[in-house]
């Protein structure tokens, strides 16, 4: 197993936001965490990797428990993290917000080059000389993911990577997170857009109120409209 997730329960000072969350991500498997705004997506992803301390459970990656690790460490140690706010640095060019990202290759995991990324996102390779900042929200979005991906991660955790896109740049974000899978990256991303996580997911876990309610293959999830409307209707 890529990653596991058990009992795990984090807070913000006082307030208990994750209770007793439990999932898991195998290799080469993209796996969607899907839930309501608030419902604790991001929570989950900011406690995976070390940046909400969580005070019970336990997180391994790659056979090795990181849960008390620093955030660059576990970075450093091959689990990329592309968040939901588009943090690039807006003064640098596409090159070298990309060269900012640059981490030597890993075992294990899939080489990535400017040339295969912007094969990956050719909008990127229109603009590469272009300042961060001059760009869509969308051509920032595939920045911030390109960047994570130079570093030559075997996990990629992405925060809603949809929102806020046009429906044409959501097909070609879709159509990256399949070809990621293809090299063989592992992939744990948090959605709202249920359509969106059809596309690109072999299986979901659902998360209401910090707590895991449910969890199945894509499928599975289809054939319960009564589990979609639950927990997924707004």
């Amino acid at each position: 197993m890529k990653l596991s997730v058990a009992a795990l329960n984090s807070f913000y000072g006082p307030a208990h936001i994750l209770f007793d969350v439990a999932l898991e991500v195998g290799t080469g498997e993209v796996v969607a965490l899907l839930g309501r705004n608030g419902a604790g997506k991001s929570t989950t992803f900011r406690s995976i990797v070390g940046l909400v301390p969580q005070r019970r459970g336990t997180i391994t990656f790659e056979d090795r428990d990181i849960s008390r690790l620093p955030t660059h460490a576990i970075v450093r140690g091959g689990l990329g993290y592309v968040p939901e706010e588009r943090r690039i640095f807006t003064d640098l060019t596409v090159d070298e917000n990309l060269e900012v990202g640059r981490q030597p290759r890993r075992d294990g995991a899939p080489l990535w080059t400017r040339e295969k990324l912007f094969a990956l996102f050719p909008n990127l390779a229109e603009m590469r000389n272009r300042p961060g900042g001059r760009m869509s929200g969308g051509e920032q979005q595939m920045l911030t993911i390109a960047r994570t991906l130079m570093g030559n991660p075997s996990l990629v955790l992405l925060d809603e990577p949809s929102e806020g896109l046009s429906p044409k740049i959501v097909e070609q974000m879709a159509h990256a997170i399949l070809t990621m899978k293809k090299e063989g990256l592992s992939i744990l991303v948090s959605e709202q857009n249920l359509h969106f996580a059809r596309l690109i997911s072999d299986r979901t876990y659902i998360i209401e109120r910090g707590r895991i309610c449910y969890s199945g293959t894509m499928a599975e999830l289809e054939s319960r409209p009564d589990i979609r409307d639950a927990h997924l209707a707004v």
